[in-house]
């Protein structure tokens, strides 16, 4: 079953309004786009002491509004979309989206004030609340397919509020476990999503492709990602982070082979999701190593956040923006030009300290940069898209 269905334009004549609250990924998709390319700055704000008794600060914050604000809205979004077209049921729209949409941008404010407990509430509820919305649909046309989705945004509400209740001194977990645990859940959902869509839209949009699906190679990649969020929930021993991240590796490399990324160059709405899904094997790597003790943490961290998720987010973005609005499924120079600001980002941001550690800042400073003109480019260019009605009359 496809993944997400995008369709074409028709010949219907285009509805006049504001449609923004039609579908989930319209106020999702324009929310986290802004986030991105402002949540940088004032991480950077924090760094410098300009923001006033904030209630996460510095590096905590920044890591856990790129988790739980920027890609868990792009979920959301994705996931309320898609959900109607795999159990033929509504998703929220209107009023409950507008008040779903809120309650995010609640938990996005409440993280620099002082209101601790309010800011936990807020963050813990809005995955919760996005999974009742998404379980009623699958339930009422029993698409048990889908129902783990479901169980992923709990699952993610569960870290957010291991990561709030540690910072409470509620209770004590391993330094940053949380976080941790909503990377590796975030990691298990792009792979999932991405084994579905990156081999059918290989084979749509290149014709000739090839790219092929091997059961046992898939078992292995997305078992080994279980297996890492497993050994990371327990906290097992570095040498077995580090042996589980090392098979996980191989087996995703030799998955991303079988899509055939070499024969996509023609096509940036392709290559753009074989180029972010090419960081997954990079993160696992890397992993491995840290765990081993040859590399810092960090470059993992953001391989994964920067390469695989900010990459499949902008071509994901870009991809169901236009399929959803009937829109030709073709990148304009804009939406190449996001591309390759995202992929920069992730380059300069994990490649550049490995290979030369003396600049450091200069390429976080550059990779947020890039970043956040990559993300402020897709604002400004979907805004209209995002916020008017299809140009085939369709609802959504």
């Amino acid at each position: 079953m496809p993944f997400i269905k995008i369709e074409e334009p028709s010949a219907r004549t285009p509805r006049n309004g504001f449609a923004l609250w039609a579908l989930g990924f319209r106020p999702f998709y324009l929310l986290a786009s802004v986030f991105a390319a402002l949540s940088i700055g004032l991480w950077g704000l924090q760094i410098a002491g300009m923001l006033p008794s904030p209630y996460l600060s510095g590096p905590l914050w920044h890591a856990h509004e790129m988790l739980f604000g920027f890609a868990l809205a792009v979920v959301v979004g994705f996931l309320f979309t898609a959900g109607r077209n795999w159990s033929g049921q509504p998703t929220p729209t209107g009023g409950w989206l507008a008040a779903l949409a809120l309650l995010w941008l609640a938990g996005r404010v409440l993280v620099l004030t002082p209101l601790s407990v309010a800011a936990a509430v807020a963050n813990v509820a809005f995955p919760l609340a996005a999974a009742v919305a998404l379980a009623i649909p699958f339930w009422r046309a029993r698409n048990r397919r889908n129902y783990f989705f479901v169980g992923l945004l709990g699952l993610l509400g569960s870290a957010s509020a291991a990561v709030h209740l540690d910072h409470l001194g509620l209770v004590q977990l391993p330094a940053w476990s949380g976080i941790q645990v909503g990377l590796d859940l975030l990691l298990f959902i792009i792979v999932v999503m991405g084994g579905r869509v990156i081999p059918m839209f290989t084979n749509n949009g290149v014709p000739g492709a090839g790219a092929t699906r091997h059961a046992a190679w898939d078992r292995l990649a997305l078992g080994s990602v279980l297996a890492l969020l497993v050994v990371d929930v327990l906290g097992l021993p570095a040498v077995v982070v580090a042996g589980v991240a090392a098979v996980a590796a191989l087996a995703h490399l030799v998955r991303w082979a079988l899509w055939r990324p070499w024969k996509v160059l023609a096509n940036p709405m392709v290559w753009v999701l074989h180029l972010a899904y090419a960081w997954v094997p990079v993160h696992l790597g890397l992993r491995a190593l840290a765990a081993a003790g040859g590399v810092a943490a960090s470059p993992a961290v953001h391989a994964l956040a920067v390469g695989a998720v900010g990459g499949l987010v902008i071509g994901m973005m870009t991809r169901t923006a236009r399929g959803h609005t009937a829109r030709p499924l073709r990148a304009d120079r804009a939406d190449v030009a996001m591309y390759l600001l995202v992929a920069g980002a992730a380059v300069v941001r994990v490649l550049v300290p490995l290979a030369a550690p003396a600049w450091w800042a200069q390429a976080v400073a550059a990779s947020a940069l890039l970043w956040s003109m990559g993300f402020a480019l897709y604002a400004v260019c979907y805004w209209p898209v995002l916020t008017r009605p299809r140009l085939d009359g369709q609802p959504g």
